[in-house]
């Protein structure tokens, strides 16, 4: 065999295994990239809905709040009401 066949079977050998494994890399490294999008995307969606949950509880605070202060107002009023009649 000549030497430079087998320089060539050698730079072959050697170069064909690096080349695709650096191929395999490139390749995960892509779908690890779209996985991360995919999960982010996810993410997103949950953050939103618990955004939207978060809302609507405050949104029911609110109403509450309201809703008991008009219920100590008409309790007051009885109230008075009722003191002021005592005293006649």
């Amino acid at each position: 065999m000549s030497p430079t066949l087998q320089l060539v079977i050698a730079a072959v050998t050697a170069g064909l295994p690096t080349l695709s494994v650096l191929v395999s890399l490139l390749i995960n490294n892509q779908r690890l990239t779209d996985f991360e999008w995919r999960m982010d995307q996810r993410f997103a969606a949950v953050d939103q809905r618990f955004a939207d949950t978060n809302r609507r509880i405050d949104d029911t605070k609110e109403t509450l709040r309201a809703e008991m202060f008009r219920m100590e107002q008409v309790l007051d009023a009885r109230l008075k009401h009722l003191e002021e009649a005592s005293r006649a």
